[in-house]
């Protein structure tokens, strides 16, 4: 995909219009998980040494074009200014005619937070008045927000298309460049990690899996069901047999494929979930009809370990178990310090994304270790299923009309 990066361009002067995603979590005391404003101003820090004058857009949470004072994104600037190192301008609007006027006066280096896109109901409407509006914030647009990309939306796509001249930031970038290296040309042997819960956002992405991984190392309740769909026993836990049908096929596909399907091979059990509970491993085929699978067990444990191992390429989308609850965190937990051990060795590239996922392997402290982490979210899922997003088609056509 031929992008203009924002990194080769001179910046000295001018104003960029940075299409951000900084919805981080919040807490009563201001912002909860600061990851993701950490990774921004990473990339943004340098523009602004080199004189840049920056503006920058984001979204958070969902007030559905409804002024929210909740989520203002005025609670983000002691954040963002720390991260930053500098002070952080905050205008209650991104729209109104004195935000504009305010982007034209900011000196070299000085940067202004707008707020909430999502107080404007164009923005998920994708208005081309507002993508206007937005686009006329900065000499140049930018989009570093590649996790919001499966969306269409007016800060992602009509402010594209309405801009001068558009750049795609470093995180965008990043991000980009980590997912085609570990699914467009993984180095074999390659091996996905594949957990979580539901197995309707995890189909489309284990079809796209198959023609390109060698090993798929299954996990959480989406194991479950393809148990569920082999005959296993699985007693009371989480289960979707609607999909039975689906993963059946699935299976026949992959041994087409040569891409080895491995599923756990014992679990640990409890009567429901709580700390503290009463929970012990049992092998498969020995779920009782009154229990419940929360993780898997020390010998799945060690065998994907083993698999592990043997790979040059990891991808890794979902938890093992139920990870929020100690000890059902233990296999998501062993299973990332071994990833992030063969990562430190330079023995594998290793590429793990999703909301769950993220927050799992930040809780075992081995995400730093990693080669990359996603903060895309859907835009991660939607990526490793092949689907359309609309914020690239948007990027494509400009470049395509330059």
């Amino acid at each position: 995909m031929a992008f203009t990066p924002l990194t080769s361009l001179d910046v000295a002067g001018r104003r960029l219009a940075v299409r951000a995603d900084l919805n981080v979590p919040l807490t009563r005391d201001g912002v909860g998980d600061a990851t993701r404003i950490a990774r921004f101003a990473r990339g943004m820090t340098p523009l602004l040494d080199q004189g840049a004058r920056l503006i920058v857009l984001t979204h958070l949470g969902r007030p559905n074009g409804e002024l929210t004072p909740a989520l203002t994104t005025e609670r983000l600037v002691p954040t963002l200014s720390e991260a930053l190192g500098r002070p952080v301008l905050f205008k209650d609007s991104c729209v109104d005619p004195m935000v504009e006027r305010t982007s034209q006066r900011l000196e070299p280096g000085q940067v202004m937070l707008c707020e909430n896109l999502r107080f404007e109901r164009g923005e998920e409407l994708n208005d081309p008045r507002l993508g206007a509006q937005l686009a006329r914030l900065g000499d140049i647009y930018v989009n570093d927000a590649f996790s919001c990309c499966h969306r269409a939306h007016a800060s992602t796509t009509a402010a594209v298309l309405a801009a001068e001249r558009v750049a795609v930031g470093p995180l965008f970038l990043e991000e980009l460049s980590a997912l085609e290296g570990a699914l467009d040309d993984p180095q074999p042997p390659s091996v996905a990690l594949i957990g979580g819960g539901s197995v309707a956002p995890r189909l489309g992405v284990l079809r796209r899996l198959v023609p390109r991984i060698n090993t798929i190392l299954l996990g959480g309740g989406i194991a479950n069901t393809f148990l569920f769909a082999r005959g296993y026993s699985v007693g009371r836990s989480y289960v979707e047999p609607e999909y039975a049908e689906d993963i059946l096929e699935l299976a026949a596909l992959a041994e087409v494929a040569g891409c080895r399907i491995v599923t756990p091979v014992d679990f640990v059990v409890a009567g429901f979930q709580r700390a503290g509970i009463n929970s012990y491993p049992v092998p498969l085929g020995g779920v009782r009809a009154n229990r419940r699978i929360l993780d898997i067990g020390p010998n799945t444990v060690a065998l994907y370990q083993d698999l592990l191992r043997t790979a040059r390429t990891i991808v890794w989308n979902g938890p093992m178990g139920t990870y929020e609850t100690a000890p059902f965190d233990a296999g998501t937990r062993a299973l990332a310090q071994s990833v992030a051990e063969l990562t430190r060795a330079g023995l594998a590239v290793s590429v793990a994304g999703g909301g769950d996922t993220l927050v799992a392997l930040n809780r075992t402290g081995a995400a730093h270790d990693f080669t990359h982490v996603s903060t895309a979210g859907g835009a991660f899922l939607e990526w490793l299923e092949g689907r359309q997003m609309p914020g690239l088609d948007a990027l494509e056509r400009k470049a395509d009309a330059a």
